[in-house]
């Protein structure tokens, strides 16, 4: 591939010329990526990485039905979606089918955060209330609404919780305050929900929505207990509040038995509202909110026309189209399916080798794997989950860490993984977790159980190994990756 700049030129013109608060993957040695196919990604030199960190590019990196679907309608048209065309109702109506009926009103927008900002208004259009319930860790978007109800944002910043925001305990049974020892943490964690709105009421507020990805990412992976969800729209509903289901990384087939997240919790859990965004487009900006009519109605009542001027466009809807046709034409929920099955058993069968491995959760393609330095009380591993992920692209394999602790790995690449890339992920995971345990004095052989203490301590030169080191001269880089003698994995990387 033909490059306008160096990697040292173009990181250069990247800090002079965007934002210092646009970060990237592998901070303290980034990679410089020129072109992608399916599941991999090629750097400058043309060395492969398999991807699991993108769940945008859903069906696979540069897919030519997508691209070809994108190239044709471009040749026609592409204008204003406040013209009169056939591919954004065609959209809508093949959208709508995935859903259970009485959601069936779109409205299409450019990103996620845009859906999700459309969602607030029209949940607090709805009944005229306003307060929001979020969870713990949340991430919804990075538009001034959304920082407002995103815990993982405002919780880091110099932001104070605004006052109409309610934050609620994140429903996980591994690390938080209903376990899966508890008799019934879906009752415990939606009980949360219900003081939060009868204290809410106590001082005068009126709910509008609740919201909750349908499972949490940035919080970690986490599934919500069975029931929690059903539970938890039923108090939102009495309050005259609306549920909304943010899908926005996990639909479209990323759970493989079910088109969206949320129906996992059964034909009798259903959302008043959902957005979604980064898979529709594999790439192309587009997003979505489906609604009720109900809904729909009265936030058309408030007199206020909604304009997008490129939302629902003729090509943003015929990218969208050939999305669904690939979903369905190579069976990827089927192959999510199977995959994540193989590849979760995979994942067990190393937690029962190493200390580190505390839990692994998920399901279809989207699982979390959270490293622990003790068992008994679930210490965070942070700076290992770092390292682990500096030695993971060394070996050619792309992970990120997140959660409240950073210490889950997460796990979701694009739908068109295959056992083998599996396979070799989790080949290359176990390598780099039996050195690391080997340097820090863990036995690997022995299986452990979740009674027995198991404390890693790591050592520096450990903890230093896998990061560049910024005066290493870029001539002697082997495969983009310098040794590094001063710990730099301590840095956070985003997703």
């Amino acid at each position: 591939m033909c490059e306008l700049y160096c990697k040292q030129d173009t990181l250069a013109l990247r800090r002079k010329h965007i934002g210092p608060s646009c970060k990237v993957f592998f901070a303290a040695d980034p990679i410089k990526i020129v072109r992608a196919q399916r599941q991999y990604m090629f750097d400058e030199n043309g060395a492969q990485y398999l991807d699991c960190i993108n769940n945008v590019a859903h069906v696979g990196h540069c897919h030519p039905e997508v691209v070809k679907a994108a190239q044709k309608q471009m040749e026609v048209l592409n204008t204003n979606s406040r013209f009169l065309h056939d591919n954004i109702v065609e959209y809508a109506k093949r959208l709508s089918a995935t859903l259970p009926e009485k959601l069936s009103v779109c409205y299409f927008t450019n990103s996620g955060s845009e859906a999700n900002d459309l969602a607030l208004r029209l949940a607090r259009q709805f009944r005229g209330h306003e307060d929001v319930i979020t969870l713990d860790h949340a991430y919804h978007g990075h538009l001034s609404s959304l920082i407002d109800i995103s815990p993982y944002k405002f919780g880091k910043g110099r932001a104070v919780k605004k006052e109409f925001v309610h934050v609620a305990p994140t429903p996980d049974t591994y690390r938080g305050k209903y376990r899966e020892d508890h008799a019934d943490p879906a009752s415990a964690y939606a009980d949360e929900v219900k003081k939060i709105i009868e204290e809410a009421h106590k001082s005068g507020r009126k709910i509008a929505a609740f919201i909750a990805e349908s499972m949490q990412s940035c919080g970690g992976q986490i599934i919500p207990p069975a029931g929690y969800f059903q539970k938890v729209a039923e108090y939102v509903r009495g309050a005259g509040g609306v549920f909304i289901a943010d899908e926005v990384q996990v639909g479209f087939g990323r759970v493989g038995k079910h088109f969206w997240s949320f129906q996992m919790h059964g034909e009798d859990f259903v959302p008043d509202i959902v957005t979604m965004g980064k898979p529709m487009g594999n790439g192309h900006p587009v997003a979505c909110v489906i609604t009720t009519k109900e809904i729909a109605e009265a936030f058309s009542s408030s007199g206020m026309e909604y304009f997008n001027t490129y939302g629902g466009n003729p090509v943003s809807s015929a990218v969208g189209l050939a999305v669904l046709d690939v979903i369905e034409n190579e069976d990827l929920q089927g192959n999510a399916t199977r995959v994540g099955s193989y590849l979760i058993e995979l994942l067990n069968k190393q937690k029962a080798k190493h200390t580190l491995i505390g839990d692994i959760r998920g399901t279809g393609l989207f699982i979390g794997i959270d490293l622990v330095k003790d068992h008994q009380k679930r210490t965070p591993a942070t700076a290992e989950a770092q390292h682990i992920i500096y030695k993971m692209k060394e070996k050619r394999v792309l992970l990120s860490a997140d959660g409240p602790h950073r210490n889950v790995l997460k796990i979701k690449p694009p739908m068109c993984f295959t056992e083998e890339d599996a396979k070799f992920m989790v080949d290359q995971l176990d390598g780099i977790l039996t050195v690391l345990e080997e340097a820090t004095g863990d036995k690997t052989e022995n299986v452990i159980s979740e009674n027995t203490p198991c404390r890693t301590k790591m050592p520096k030169e450990v903890l230093s190994e896998g990061a560049p080191d910024q005066k290493e001269n870029p001539s002697q880089k082997r495969n983009g990756l310098c040794t590094d003698k001063h710990s730099l994995l301590s840095k956070r990387l985003k997703t």
